[in-house]
């Protein structure tokens, strides 16, 4: 016999504006009335516009911007956005509360997916794996010599990292694991306990940190305060030997300052996997040798996407069965 919230679910539309895995595909179209995405290719304005007017709820990614203007047209009908991801900086939340639309997201899920890409990108740039794999595979390899491709050791050095969250706690404990020394800069300390388990040491000053590390990785979301947090003024406090590592959101470095202070070795590399600019990246970052650049692969593992599609699913249910979604973005969160 049906129940009352399988009746609801079954009459809910759910609009999904990109592909996802074909078994979140599978048990959305169990669950709800849900229009997939025919191909992987982000909506545009008008068709995200048309997808809020016909639907109860729109599951999109990060790749759908979803301002005041868009939501202002969504209508009536629209009543939760279920984010398939993490942040949501894509979304104007305050807009989408005033007109009482839902706004959740999945935290937690990508956590240490993201952490195991921190400690790549550290290990592909002091390490130089970029240029030893461009040798091998252009057949240059000439045999092994004992002053080439030398890179330097990561135990031992320096690792600050901006943002103490979820995944800036995760790299922590794996930044130990490879006997590197833990600082870390935060909006709020962490309690003396979490602190004493990662052996990390809390700047209250930014740019003190950024003076003395050796590798900085950027663990902050994007909000209007993280904006070029690290602008040039803060990149020029760093070491010339030093290393910036960023798998968060690409407008909290300047990029075109860090582009200028690695053409000039005024900084010895980065590792990036997010850009100020999308997939605009500045051309030239794609020349520079001490760079590795990665197209946004931070969370990109077969189990994180599929958990990130049960977060989904587990949001809209529990709001179709008439209760707040688990994971409800809230003023606070802002």
């Amino acid at each position: 016999m049906m129940q009352a919230g399988d009746r609801l679910r079954s009459k809910l539309r759910v609009t999904v504006t990109r592909r996802l895995p074909e078994a979140v595909e599978t048990r959305m179209s169990e669950l709800f009335d849900v229009a997939l995405r025919g191909e992987d290719s982000k909506m545009g304005r008008e068709e995200l516009v048309a997808a809020m007017q016909a639907s109860d709820v729109l599951v999109p990614t990060v790749t759908d911007r979803i301002d005041a203007n868009m939501l202002a047209q969504a209508g009536e009908r629209l009543k939760l956005i279920a984010n398939y991801g993490a942040g949501f900086d894509h979304i104007d939340v305050q807009s989408a509360r005033q007109r009482g639309i839902l706004v959740s997201n999945t935290p937690g899920v990508v956590t240490e997916d993201t952490a195991d890409m921190v400690l790549a990108l550290i290990l592909s740039v002091v390490r130089r794996l970029p240029e030893g794999m461009a040798e091998m595979q252009g057949g240059r390899w000439q045999g092994w010599s004992p002053t080439n491709h030398l890179g330097g050791r990561i135990g031992g050095r320096r690792l600050g990292i901006l943002g103490m969250g979820r995944i800036g706690q995760a790299v922590a404990r794996r930044a130990r694991a490879f006997g590197m020394q833990v600082h870390y800069h935060n909006r709020r300390r962490l309690r003396p306990e979490i602190e004493a388990e990662l052996e990390a040491t809390w700047w209250e000053s930014l740019d003190q940190m950024l003076a003395r590390m050796d590798i900085i990785s950027v663990n902050a979301p994007h909000t209007p305060s993280t904006f070029h947090l690290l602008n040039a003024r803060r990149l020029k406090l760093m070491k010339p030997s030093a290393v910036v590592v960023n798998t968060s959101r690409g407008e909290v470095i300047d990029e075109n300052a860090l582009t200028r202070m690695l053409r000039a070795g005024e900084i010895a590399g980065a590792g990036l996997d997010v850009f100020e600019h999308g997939h605009e990246i500045n051309p030239r970052l794609r020349e520079l040798p001490n760079v590795v650049l990665l197209p946004h692969m931070g969370s990109a593992t077969i189990e994180g996407r599929a958990e990130m599609g049960e977060k989904v699913i587990i949001n809209i249910k529990t709001f179709a069965d008439g209760h707040r979604p688990p994971d409800l973005v809230v003023p606070s969160m802002l």
